[in-house]
């Protein structure tokens, strides 16, 4: 009788709560709006471990980084201490969270917005790019009214080698046939106050522009949720 009872308590499986109760079957039920954190990442989990539920360990998950915005660009090495989450299971929360932000970005991408203050283009970038761990430029690309073409995102290069990343941005340019741009990228560091190869970047980018006769609007460092805007600042 005790061993039946032990065993019970050990059927820890979400398979074996009430129907009510699964974080799956609520979802198709009442939607996916009204689900927790914990419950979503159950789901995307699928199993728990030998006494232990997704729902447990996605709680776990969720004590530990406490939003799914400090679970973002997170190293393996914080990881390692869920049992129960291997490589595939982890795999998936990334994906997951990357299909967010992708999906913001598609957003504004649909919406073609106006460009027309620094806080119009941060407002577009600063989710995606205030957490970032590397270096990323992103260029705006707007047409004659500063509509929003596309936003290309250039994956090699750095200030520290200008020209090659310059070269690429303008490619992309004509490419779309923008008749202006925003560059913004990121420091990792949080601090997003420009260094001199940043400044020199600029007016060698400027200087590019002008020469294919596409409007460089502004340069933007975006850091941890603060900005700099080389328009505002009036050092263009």
């Amino acid at each position: 009788m005790e061993k039946r009872e032990r065993k019970k308590r050990h059927k820890t499986g979400i398979v074996s709560w009430p129907e009510e109760d699964r974080p799956r079957e609520r979802l198709l039920k009442f939607g996916e709006h009204t689900l927790t954190n914990t419950e979503l990442l159950a789901i995307l989990l699928r199993t728990g471990i030998k006494g232990e539920s997704a729902v447990d360990l996605g709680r776990k998950i969720m004590q530990k980084f406490r939003t799914f915005r400090n679970m973002s660009h997170t190293d393996i090495s914080q990881w390692k201490e869920f049992k129960g989450l291997g490589k595939a299971k982890l795999c998936q929360i990334k994906a997951a969270l990357e299909i967010g932000r992708r999906f913001g970005e598609e957003k504004t991408k649909e919406k073609k917005i106006k460009i027309i203050s620094s806080r119009d283009a941060v407002n577009s970038l600063m989710n995606r790019m205030r957490d970032l761990k590397k270096e990323v430029f992103k260029v705006l690309l707007l047409d004659g009214q500063n509509r929003l073409i596309d936003i290309a995102e250039i994956e090699e290069g750095s200030v520290s080698q200008a020209n090659p990343i310059i070269r690429e941005i303008m490619c992309k340019a004509l490419q779309h046939f923008a008749a202006a741009m925003v560059c913004v990228h990121n420091h990792p560091s949080g601090n997003p106050n420009p260094s001199p190869e940043d400044k020199d970047f600029t007016q060698e980018l400027i200087s590019a522009g002008k020469v294919v006769q596409i409007k460089v609007l502004d340069h933007i460092i975006i850091g941890d949720n603060q900005y700099f805007s080389f328009a505002d600042k009036g050092i263009l």
